[in-house]
Formats: structure tokens, C-alpha cells, sequence
């Protein structure tokens, strides 16, 4: 049975990658997902050789925490098309287990966010021996000296204010995943 609902766009982005985020449902779930016709894809051999010198991507696992859903997608889609592995986390206490289950060998954490935020979830997995290492940059929308202290005395190594320069983030990830 066809649905007859319309749905009207409430969110539409070009990501770097070539692919088109289009959002109709309210802050809940991408709609579509669909690349754009002038952008070439790129092979996993040119995604691996991007960095000469460098760890593949394909060797990182990230964690994307973010309880909108559309900043899940975009970020998860730019990853992907590097490289990398992603999985995520729609709160802070998703984001306590999933790192638990997974091990990421880095995170990228919301601070605003339901039932748990970003900053105790940071202190929650800081408490896990096996976790205590792994780099966490915050991605936010708050752009004030207070709150980029508060990250960095909960042991947060980055702080990205949204919209996200797509790319200060990776070459930030590449320097913390750096040996």
C-alpha cells in the first residue's frame, strides 16, 4: 500500500564527501541518503593511500555521539568516506556502553545531550582502565572559554564548535591518532 503522507524538508546538506543529506522527519531520522551525480566516489585504495606515512583510516574505529540524529549521519557519512569505521551513540549513557562493547580508538562526544551529557559521560569512560587512553574530542555548540575548560578538565583533548569545519576535525583525529 502506497502512503499518501507529504513530507517537507526541514534540513538539506552537501557534505564534503559528494553525498546529500536530506532530513524531513523533526529531529529524529534521515529520510535519504543518496550521492551527488558530479562527484566522483572514492576507491578504498585512494581512501587507504590518503596519508602517505600514516595508519590507514580503515584500521580506526570512532564513536559518534550525538542525540541529533542528523549531526550522527553527516559526521558518520564524512568518516565512512575516509576510511574510517564508525559506530554511535544517541546519549551519554548509549556512549558509556557502546565504548565499553567496542573499544573506539577515538570519540567524538556531544556535550549537550539527555540522560547523561557529554562531560560525565567523558568521566564515566575515563573511570574504564581499558578506556582511560582513548582521545575524546568534543563536538558542540557551545563556543565559550567555560565550556572548553570544563571539556579539558574532563580529560577532553579536542573541542570542535558546530557547524563543524570538516576539515580541522580530521586533521585533528589524524594527530591524536597518531603514534
Amino acid at each position: 500500500m502506497r502512503s499518501t503522507r507529504t513530507y517537507r524538508p526541514i534540513g538539506v546538506w552537501e557534505l564534503p564527501t559528494g553525498c546529500l543529506i536530506i532530513s524531513v522527519m523533526d529531529r529524529k531520522e534521515p529520510l535519504a541518503t543518496s550521492s551527488l551525480p558530479d562527484i566522483r566516489k572514492k576507491t578504498n585504495a585512494e581512501v587507504a593511500g590518503k596519508y602517505r606515512g600514516e595508519p590507514s583510516a580503515k584500521s580506526f574505529l570512532v564513536l559518534v555521539v550525538d542525540d541529533f540524529i542528523d549531526n550522527v549521519v553527516v559526521i558518520s557519512l564524512d568518516l565512512q568516506n575516509e576510511g574510517y569505521r564508525v559506530v554511535t551513540a544517541a546519549n551519554g549513557e548509549e556512549a558509556v556502553s557502546v565504548a565499553s562493547l567496542t573499544h573506539p580508538h577515538i570519540i567524538l562526544m556531544d556535550i549537550s545531550m539527555p540522560q547523561l551529557d557529554g562531560l560525565a559521560a567523558t568521566r564515566r569512560i575515563r573511570e574504564n582502565k581499558a578506556l582511560r587512553d582513548v582521545p575524546v574530542i568534543a563536538i558542540t555548540a557551545f563556543s565559550t572559554e567555560g565550556f572548553r575548560r570544563a571539556a579539558y578538565d574532563v580529560g577532553i583533548q579536542g573541542y570542535l564548535v558546530k557547524p563543524i569545519d570538516f576539515q580541522r576535525m580530521h586533521e585533528l583525529i589524524r594527530r591524536l591518532l597518531a603514534p
